[in-house]
Formats: structure tokens, C-alpha cells, sequence
């Protein structure tokens, strides 16, 4: 449903609510900078994991969050608030500081959150400039990016969380290695990647303002990954997106699920549009078969080894003894 709030801002309360990229891409784009900063204080602190499964942030009932960072004998967390619109650093000896999420310069949330860091006796220095993106400005100086609706950024919040829950569920199907379902604000997007166990070629690389050697990392083995981001240049509307690295043979003509997926030859990825999903009967399942379709195009023109890396039924859930 749709209504108009007092301050006139368009309000759509709807399970999967509209998110058009057009109508926030300047407060889309100023968030993309803030996760950013956010998810290098993590990787400043935080020990390396394979895959760079260190650095991402992790969805809550209100936003996003990185979750304890190791910080010394301490460990503090920063958490957004998509609700209250707030950044909350909370650390293990019950200090805290807050900034409100709204309108400013990335320059300016830049200088408060390291202020808000050094108030709780925490020392970090990040690298300031973003990656993944074409066009980098260095964080403490970039005031071109300064916009924070806080409707839609609550919108896109919710819309990822029901990514999130939907990306578990198909998550829960494979006993394979798996990553979590995790936020990369390098790339603003939550995804979830399954490895088939066997080594992969090496990457070539090229992702910008990306060190090789991450990317090559990150691809050391072989996956079907797939994920929900708000659009970009490419593809100008928020999609789920599911991709093979290495891509087997015949995976572009394969049959995607539902009709309107399609592959898309400059990503290299399937894509299935996010109103596709908002608008059907069953969002859920929609998306479901999505993921299970392409996943499955990957694993079998791939030669996974699949009877050892899933459950003999999918969806269902095991059964444990009583204790």
C-alpha cells in the first residue's frame, strides 16, 4: 500500500515495497560512500577470512551491522539504523556514541565517525579511497555526494531484508561450502556465493579501484553465486542477479525461471528485475525458483558433484534427535 506522510514523502508499506532507482540514486549513492567507510573500519580490525568474508556487513532487524570488531582486549560494533536513521557505535565495555543519518557531505559523516571513534578511545586509519567504483573521491574530501532520504534508504533496507530471509532459506539447501549471506558495500549488493570444492582459473582481474590480487582471492575456487542489488548503469532497476565464475560452457542459453530472467552478456549474469518479484503472488517462490534454476544450469553444465554438496530433497529441513 501507498500513502502520502505528513511531510508529503511517498510512503509504500507494502511487504516488498517499490524502490526506483532513479527516485533515490543520489541518497543510494551517498550510502554506497558511508557503508564504505563503515566497512573499512572492520577490515582495519578485523583478522583476514578467505573470500574477504571479513570485511561485509550483515543485516539486523533495523539496518545493517558489522558485527563485534576485535579491537585490542575490546571489541565495538557499528550498527545503521534504517528506522530511528541513526549510526550507533557500541563497544564490549558499555560505552556509545551516535550520529544521526541524515543529509551531509560524505566528507563531513567521514570526520563525526572518526570523532565518534576517537571518543571511545579507539585508534583506526583506513584507506580513504572507495573502491568498486569508476570515479573515486577520497572520503574526507568528497562533498559531492551528500543526499539521505531517509524514506527510500528505509525502503531499500527492507527490501534487503527480505532478500536476506529468502537468500537463507535457499542458503539452507546446500551442505557444500557456503558463504553467509552477507552485505559487500564495495559493490552495495547482499549475496550469497556456493563453492563446488574444485579450484578455479585465475581471475583476470580488472574490477576498479580493486586490487587484483583481492578479486583473484575471492575466485580462487569455483561458484554459483547470486545476490539482490538497487541497479546501477548497466541495469538501470533493482534485480537479483545469479553468475558461474568459471562461466561452463552453454550457461548464457540456458533456461532461466521465470520467463522474465534473462542473461545478460555485458554482466555476464542472469538477471531477474525486482518488480518481477514485488509484483507476484508469491514473491517467495518466485524467487526461489530463480535461485534454484540458475544455480542449477551452473552446477550441472559445470559437473558439480551435486548429490554430495545438497540435500537429497531441497528446502526440507533436516531432523534431529531429541535430546
Amino acid at each position: 500500500m501507498t500513502s502520502q506522510s505528513a511531510s508529503g514523502a511517498l510512503n509504500d508499506d507494502s511487504a516488498w515495497p517499490d524502490l526506483p532507482l532513479k527516485a533515490w540514486q543520489d541518497t543510494y549513492a551517498t550510502l554506497h560512500m558511508w557503508t564504505q567507510i563503515v566497512g573499512k573500519i572492520r577490515l582495519a580490525s578485523a583478522p583476514w577470512v578467505n573470500h574477504s568474508w571479513h570485511v561485509v556487513l550483515y543485516l539486523t532487524a533495523s539496518g545493517l551491522t558489522t558485527s563485534p570488531i576485535p579491537y585490542r582486549s575490546r571489541s565495538f560494533q557499528i550498527d545503521f539504523d534504517f528506522i530511528d536513521h541513526q549510526l550507533a557505535i557500541r563497544t564490549s565495555d558499555g560505552t556509545a556514541e551516535r550520529i544521526p543519518l541524515r543529509p551531509c557531505t560524505v566528507a563531513d559523516f567521514y570526520r563525526e565517525i572518526f570523532a565518534a571513534l576517537r571518543a571511545l578511545d579507539i585508534d583506526i586509519a583506513i584507506r580513504k579511497k572507495p573502491n568498486e567504483v569508476a570515479r573515486p573521491i577520497l572520503f574526507d574530501q568528497d562533498r559531492e555526494h551528500a543526499a539521505y532520504d531517509a524514506e527510500y534508504a528505509h525502503r531499500c533496507w527492507r527490501v534487503v531484508a527480505q532478500a536476506d530471509r529468502v537468500l537463507k532459506e535457499f542458503r539452507a539447501r546446500y551442505i557444500g561450502k557456503c558463504s553467509p549471506v552477507h552485505f559487500f558495500w564495495g559493490s552495495f549488493d547482499l549475496a550469497v556465493t556456493r563453492f563446488s570444492g574444485r579450484r578455479a582459473p585465475e581471475h583476470p582481474g580488472g574490477v576498479p579501484n580493486l586490487p587484483d590480487w583481492v578479486v583473484r582471492e575471492a575466485y580462487s575456487h569455483e561458484v554459483s553465486s547470486c545476490g539482490f542489488w538497487p541497479g546501477n548503469d548497466a541495469v538501470p532497476f533493482p534485480a537479483f542477479y545469479a553468475y558461474a565464475y568459471p562461466e561452463p560452457k552453454g550457461f548464457p542459453d540456458a533456461r532461466a525461471r521465470p520467463e522474465s530472467a534473462f542473461y545478460s552478456r555485458e554482466l555476464k549474469e542472469f538477471i531477474l528485475p525486482y518488480s518481477e518479484v514485488r509484483q507476484a503472488d508469491s514473491p517467495d517462490r518466485l524467487l526461489l525458483e530463480f535461485l534454484q534454476s540458475t544455480y542449477d544450469a551452473a552446477a550441472d553444465l559445470g559437473h558439480w558433484d551435486r548429490p554430495s554438496l545438497e540435500r537429497s530433497i531441497p528446502g526440507k529441513k533436516p531432523t534431529f534427535p531429541k535430546t
